[in-house]
């Protein structure tokens, strides 16, 4: 189902939190989709944007799950219900896939500085994590652009949904 998430009883942060915990935890909880033929390494990947109010996190996932959170509250989920969402986050894994080389072993799930991009490959060997500026993201001044663009197609997808209000079929 896709639907815009309101506001829980719990802080927004607290709610956000635990549903990134929830997609890194995956793996190690026996949860996580499996790769597909298209990028056999990598099975999610998550990308989190902080800005001065707060910080939004792409979450897609290799079975179609994809969802946006915002640590304000709310954010979208049930976007893999939507064909353009799941052709749109498949390109954007593989993209992750194709750039695996760029990405380096990540221990915790730290959060980018306000102004960066990190975006987090969840694979079968494990978590991996790279981190930019987001204006040389945007601006195509880092060799992580194309997955950044690639993300931000996915974002694109979820809000046209959004925007039109269509129902899954």
């Amino acid at each position: 189902m896709f639907r815009k998430r309101r506001k829980s009883q719990s802080a927004p942060a607290d709610t956000f939190a635990g549903l990134r915990e929830q997609v890194f935890g995956a793996a190690a909880a026996g949860g996580a989709p499996a790769p597909t033929p298209e990028h056999p390494n990598v099975w999610g990947a998550v990308m989190d944007m902080t800005y001065p109010n707060g910080t939004a996190s792409l979450v897609a996932l290799s079975d179609g799950t994809t969802s946006l959170y915002t640590s304000t509250g709310g954010g979208v989920v049930g976007g893999g219900a939507h064909a353009d969402v799941v052709s749109a986050t498949q390109g954007f894994l593989s993209s992750v896939e194709q750039h695996l080389g760029l990405f380096s072993i990540e221990e915790g799930t730290p959060l980018p500085d306000v102004g960066s991009v990190r975006i987090h490959a969840l694979t079968l060997s494990g978590r991996l994590a790279a981190e930019a500026a987001e204006d040389d993201l945007g601006h195509d001044r880092h060799e992580l652009s194309p997955l950044f663009h690639a993300g931000h197609r996915v974002i694109t997808a979820l809000r046209l949904i959004e925007e039109a209000g269509r129902s899954p079929t």
